[in-house]
């Protein structure tokens, strides 16, 4: 599936979480934002339908790292497009068409100037072990008729309805207690407030998942509701 459904053209960064800050819109209205620092990221690969890969997209990488501090076939990688430095991260985003840039060339915030909505793609924060109602959102027991010190308990686990055909084993995906967070979230459709092409960056309005200085991925939003025009 194409990242940006749009053909050749595609709008989408690497970048990193920088933090909260608020802008003024025409009427006065103060507009909470979150600022991405994006790009400028480099095409380190492209790849084409009719090559070896059997389909179209470009690879970007972003963020320079010493090569000492990467690996050789990384560092082999990146010297092929013609770059001096070696990129710590990378993406790849996938095209309807053969792409139109090249391979080294460098692509930043430009791409999202016509740009009203975007898909923010990051690793959440970590909470560490949760029970069950701050990581499923149970209900809980009751809080009177006789709950004592079980208010936020999961209740029954092993009822035999709920487990028919496999014993009084407990189904693997069963909702418990467990370790929440540090997983992939993507936060779609938020609105895209600004844009800084001196600093790179993004002013978005909405929640961006991650800590403040985690690197997230930003691209054009592929469901875009009735009501928006994503341009």
């Amino acid at each position: 599936m194409s990242e940006n459904g749009n053909g050749s053209v595609f709008a989408a960064l690497l970048g990193r979480k920088v933090g909260m800050t608020r802008v003024y819109d025409p009427s006065g209205t103060i507009v909470p934002v979150t600022v991405v620092q994006a790009g400028p990221c480099v095409i380190t690969q492209i790849k084409t339908e009719d090559g070896k890969d059997g389909y179209n997209a470009v690879q970007l990488g972003f963020e320079d790292v010493k090569d000492r501090r990467s690996t050789k076939p990384i560092v082999g990688h990146c010297k092929k497009t013609g770059q001096t430095s070696t990129k710590r991260f990378f993406r790849e985003v996938r095209l309807a068409a053969k792409p139109v840039v090249a391979a080294g060339s460098t692509v930043d915030v430009s791409l999202f100037d016509a740009i009203k909505l975007v898909d923010v793609v990051g690793i959440s924060k970590g909470k560490g072990f949760q029970g069950v109602m701050k990581r499923w959102n149970f209900g809980g027991q009751p809080g009177s008729h006789g709950t004592e010190r079980k208010h936020r308990s999961p209740g029954s686990i092993g009822g035999g309805q709920g487990t028919r055909g496999h014993g009084r084993a407990i189904k693997k995906g069963k909702k418990m207690a467990g370790h929440l967070g540090v997983e992939q979230v993507t936060a779609r459709n938020l609105a895209l407030v600004g844009v800084d092409k001196e600093k790179h960056l993004l002013l978005i309005k909405g929640t961006v998942p991650g800590a403040n200085g985690e690197v997230v991925f930003v691209r054009k939003a592929k469901a875009v509701p009735p009501r928006h025009d994503a341009a």
